[in-house]
């Protein structure tokens, strides 16, 4: 079965929504997509008719088993192309995620294919996200959130949970990246800020952008 663009598009946001909370509201799903409730729900009987949802009025939605499948397709090909932008071409991260987007509605299994195994079979893509593999399964990352370490503990950025540009620049401005090495120094008790070494150097994190940071611990630092 085809589907539209757009169809893809709230596909893919009902996924990520149902994985946060469960059941999916119209308005939840409006304000993900910056549209209309009216055209939400249009969109919600299409795809229902398509055997795409569980839809119930007034209440929610979820996807179905085929529905979860197409989003993880859909998620599979737009992780891969993250990733062949990024180690490919050079695009930075904070680059990437708009070039996917158009990318992942090319729908062609035998190219996705060709291109995961062109790539290596890569099991996350440049922001830490796992990459389905062609069975629809992602590797489990062992990851903690910054927040949550002990002082002086070592440990590698692995994955960013929040990924707009906002984010993406002020964690490049502070020369952090999946793969770097942090390590807290000291942690404020009036706002929860964190002295962190990186690189050889002291930065000062805002608690909302490090809880954002998910890291494995390390048992030496790799600085």
């Amino acid at each position: 079965m085809n589907f539209s663009t757009t169809e893809e598009n709230y596909i893919k946001a009902i996924f990520h929504l149902q994985s946060l909370e469960g059941t999916v509201t119209t308005n939840a799903l409006a304000q993900k997509l910056q549209t209309r409730p009216a055209s939400v729900t249009d969109m919600m009987k299409k795809l229902s008719a398509k055997k795409i949802l569980n839809y119930k009025p007034y209440y929610g939605f979820t996807l179905s088993s085929e529905g979860k499948r197409i989003a993880i397709t859909i998620i599979r090909r737009h992780r891969l192309w993250e990733f062949f932008l990024a180690e490919k071409l050079q695009f930075g991260w904070d680059e990437v995620h708009p070039l996917a987007e158009e990318l992942e509605h090319v729908s062609s299994s035998k190219l996705i294919d060709k291109l995961d195994a062109y790539l290596g079979f890569p099991q996350f893509d440049p922001h830490g996200d796992p990459i389905p593999d062609s069975r629809g399964k992602m590797a489990v990352a062992d990851h903690t959130r910054l927040t949550t370490l002990q002082l002086n503990q070592p440990a590698v950025v692995v994955r960013v949970s929040n990924q707009s540009k906002q984010m993406l620049d002020e964690l490049a401005e502070k020369n952090i990246t999946i793969g770097t090495s942090v390590e807290i120094r000291k942690r404020s008790d009036f706002d929860q800020a964190l002295t962190v070494r990186v690189r050889n150097r002291n930065i000062v994190l805002t608690e909302q952008v490090a809880q954002h940071l998910l890291v494995k611990k390390l048992q030496h630092g790799t600085d």
